[in-house]
């Protein structure tokens, strides 16, 4: 039986798609076997009335060894 984990991270982006990558890809740089990423909550960062970037908060999901 595998037991996994759940951390919280916040990522950005200029897409929503770029975020999640994000969230997935630097989360795996401390932890190992990243399986998930839930996104919690979806912000759109505005500059000059337009949006410039995308930040999520994410539950990463990961594999216990």
């Amino acid at each position: 039986m595998a037991i996994a984990k759940v951390i919280e991270v916040i990522a950005e982006g200029k897409s929503l798609q770029e975020a999640l990558e994000a969230a997935a890809k630097d989360s795996s740089k401390s932890v190992r076997n990243v399986r998930h990423v839930n996104v919690e909550n979806i912000q759109g960062l505005v500059k000059d009335g337009k949006i410039e970037k995308v930040r999520v908060n994410a539950k990463v999901t990961f594999v216990v060894d």
